[in-house]
């Protein structure tokens, strides 16, 4: 097992430039804030931009919050035994603190982010950094968004070319606001997941009413959700539920920034509608 380091100062684009830099040297993977991310997946850990604070952030990064968080980390790559390794820190000496805590063998090769960009597009990285709280993660958005529901996601793909070995994934990365980043308080009330959903049923064809609407999450903010409704006379049932059930998740997705786990949507009865879309004076 080979490894590297990409080593640069905090917010000048290390985690922005991985994907590429694998893609060139043929790096199958990637450990990168807490992340062991393989073949453009992450496998396994915890994203230290999940944090609440900085010093939390910088003691996942480093795997020294929690010993069963090397542990997973450790044991995925002894499963999947990666060819080669990218270690990200901030200097060459952090790096050889994370491959250390990783039982990995010490890099054979530092390259410093000053190698593979201008000076330029690392100011341009660090304004993002410190004006917009944005950082990377050399992941697709799908992935990402398991650990960070209802945080601010932006995804972003990469148009250079990237080794077709590494995935159809490998140029793709993600944008994302930790809470230590965010500028005041960001909260989604239950009473604005309802209205979305309400304004999917009055949307969606055949689809009539909104009877009730409930949702549950679990520690990491993913969501359950469960809608029951009245269909048109004469809908199709299956037809409108499989409408009503991917609006929810869609809209919700787009608009708050959570991770749907899933939409029960159970058609309660029929209610017959007037041609202007007005219930007719039972």
């Amino acid at each position: 097992m080979k490894i590297y380091g990409l080593s640069g100062k905090s917010g000048t684009g290390k985690s922005y430039n991985a994907i590429e830099l694998c893609a060139k040297m043929g790096i199958e993977s990637i450990i990168d804030d807490g992340l062991f991310i393989y073949l453009g997946r992450i496998i396994a850990g915890t994203s230290a931009k999940k944090q609440r604070t900085k010093i939390r952030a910088i003691k996942t990064a480093i795997f020294e919050d929690d010993p069963s968080h090397a542990q997973q980390v450790r044991e995925a790559i002894e499963r999947l035994q990666p060819e080669s390794i990218l270690v990200l820190g901030t200097s060459d000496r952090m790096v050889d603190i994370i491959s250390g805590k990783l039982g990995l063998p010490q890099a054979s090769e530092y390259i410093h982010i000053e190698d593979i960009t201008t000076a330029a597009q690392r100011s341009k990285a660090q304004e993002m950094r410190d004006h917009g709280g944005m950082h990377v993660i050399p992941a697709p958005a799908l992935q990402v968004r398991k650990q960070f529901s209802g945080y601010f996601i932006d995804p972003k793909r990469s148009f250079r070319k990237t080794r077709a070995e590494l995935g159809e994934a490998a140029g793709e990365k993600t944008v994302v606001r930790p809470k230590y980043s965010y500028f005041g308080k960001f909260e989604v009330s239950e009473k604005v997941i309802s209205d979305i959903i309400g304004y999917i049923i009055d949307i969606t064809p055949g689809a009539s009413q909104l009877i009730l609407t409930s949702s549950s999450a679990d520690a990491d903010n993913n969501i359950y959700i469960r809608a029951a409704i009245n269909v048109e006379w004469g809908s199709r049932v299956l037809t409108v539920g499989r409408a009503v059930q991917e609006g929810i998740t869609d809209a919700i997705t787009r608009m708050t920034g959570f991770n749907i786990l899933g939409v029960e949507v159970e058609v309660r009865g029929f209610r017959k509608v007037e041609r202007d879309g007005s219930p007719p004076p039972f």
